[in-house]
C-alpha cells in the first residue's frame, strides 16, 4: 500500500458493476482502495467486477441495492462497514437515463428518475455520513453535462442531475466540516469504444474533437477522492469544451 493515495481507505460505488461505475471502481482499487459496488439487476456484471478488484490485491464487495429504498440503502452501507471495518469515500454513481418528448412525458415517468438519480444520492449519503464524518470521508456525486445544459428530449433527466448538482453544494456546506461533498458532471462518454452516429456528431463538436472516456471520468472522483480535503461543493463538468 505505500505510496498509493488511497492505501487502507475503503469506498462504497454505488451502480458499479458496469460501464462507468466500474471504471470509477477499478480506479479507486488501483489508487489502493478496497471497494464495495452496489448492483440492482447486474449480478453478473457485478461479481466479474468485484474478481477484478480482488485481482488488484485489493478486498471487494459486491451488494445487491435498490438506491431508492431506505431498508436496502442501509443494509449496503452496514454491509461495506462490517466488510472493510469503515467507509472513507461514497460516490454516488447509479443512475437511469431516459429519451422522452416533454408532451408524452409521464408522471410515472419523472418520478421513476427522479427516484434514483436524487432520492438515491440523498439516502446513500444520508446513511453513510456518521460513518463519514468520524474519518473525514468524501462523498462524490456523479452528475451531469444534462444537469447544466437543457436538452429538450430529457428534461426529467436534466432536472434529476440540476437537482443533484444543488444536493451536491447543500451536503457540502452541512457535512463541513468533517465531509468533503463534490460531483463530477461528464459530457458525452464514449462506452466500449461506440463511435457510430450520435457519438460521431458529439465529437465534432466538442472542442477537444473526441468524446470523453469512461477513464476521464474516473480520473476525476480520482482528484476528489484523493485531492484536498479543503475542496468541497465543486462541480468538475467533464465534457471537452462540449458545454462551452
Amino acid at each position: 500500500m505505500t505510496g498509493l493515495p488511497l492505501g487502507g481507505k475503503s469506498a462504497l460505488v454505488t451502480g458499479g458493476a458496469w460501464r462507468v461505475g466500474r471504471g470509477i471502481a477499478l480506479a479507486l482499487a488501483r489508487a489502493g482502495a478496497d471497494v464495495a459496488i452496489t448492483y440492482r439487476t447486474s449480478h453478473a456484471e457485478a461479481v466479474e467486477t468485484a474478481r477484478e478488484i480482488e485481482s488488484l490485491g485489493r478486498r471487494a464487495l459486491a451488494v445487491e441495492c435498490d438506491v431508492r429504498s431506505e431498508e436496502s440503502v442501509r443494509a449496503a452501507v452496514a454491509a461495506t462497514v462490517n466488510r472493510f471495518g469503515r467507509l472513507d469515500i461514497v460516490v454516488n454513481n447509479a443512475a437511469v437515463f431516459e429519451s422522452a418528448s416533454f408532451d408524452s412525458l409521464t408522471a410515472e415517468q419523472w418520478d421513476a428518475v427522479f427516484e434514483t438519480n436524487a432520492r438515491g444520492p440523498f439516502l446513500v449519503s444520508r446513511e453513510a455520513l456518521a460513518h463519514l464524518r468520524a474519518i473525514q470521508g468524501r462523498i462524490v456525486n456523479i452528475g451531469s453535462l444534462g444537469g447544466m445544459k437543457a436538452w429538450a428530449g430529457h428534461a426529467h433527466y436534466c432536472a434529476s442531475k440540476a437537482a443533484l448538482h444543488m444536493l451536491t453544494q447543500a451536503m457540502a456546506k452541512a457535512f463541513a466540516p468533517e465531509v468533503s461533498v463534490n460531483c463530477v458532471a461528464p459530457g458525452w462518454i464514449e462506452i466500449d469504444g461506440d463511435n457510430e452516429g450520435p457519438a460521431e456528431r458529439f465529437a465534432a463538436k466538442t472542442p477537444m474533437r473526441r468524446n470523453g472516456s469512461v477513464d476521464d471520468v474516473a480520473q476525476a472522483v480520482l482528484f476528489f477522492a484523493s485531492g484536498p480535503h479543503f475542496i468541497t461543493g465543486q462541480i468538475l463538468t467533464i465534457d471537452g469544451g462540449l458545454g462551452l
